[in-house]
């Protein structure tokens, strides 16, 4: 499903959190699909099962998953409306980032190429 680099400085909890909102963003995952148990997550991963369970925690509390009794986690459907205060807070951390990037010598045209990169689903880094 996806890889964990346990060189990073992210932590692995994040990592895991990243990678199952790239695959349902991408569309990989889809709504109501069924996601591993934590147990098997973390086999798989060869990572804690709390640090499975914390990801999947931050997944359902962002909206990502959702959990049923007895039954297991599965993919929840994207909202039908972005809650406005929720958008206008991430369109702001990109204006601050895309901003940074130009102070630190990005070139508009690099960081468009980047947005596309995403949009079409792509392992993207910066262009250092």
């Amino acid at each position: 499903m996806f890889q964990i680099d346990l060189k990073s400085r992210k932590a692995i909890y994040e990592q895991v959190m990243d990678n199952f909102k790239r695959l349902i963003v991408t569309g990989v995952l889809k709504h109501d699909e069924k996601v591993p148990s934590i147990r098997d997550m973390a086999k798989t991963l060869t990572v804690n099962p709390n640090t499975v369970q914390k990801a999947y925690r931050e997944l359902e509390n962002q909206g990502y998953i959702y959990t049923v009794l007895g039954q297991g986690s599965f993919i929840a459907a994207p909202p039908s409306q972005g809650g406005e205060k929720e958008i206008s807070v991430l369109y702001d951390s990109i204006h601050n980032n895309v901003q940074e990037l130009m102070f630190r010598g990005e070139t508009k045209n690099a960081i468009i190429t980047f947005v596309e990169n995403i949009k079409e689903g792509e392992m993207v880094s910066g262009s250092n």
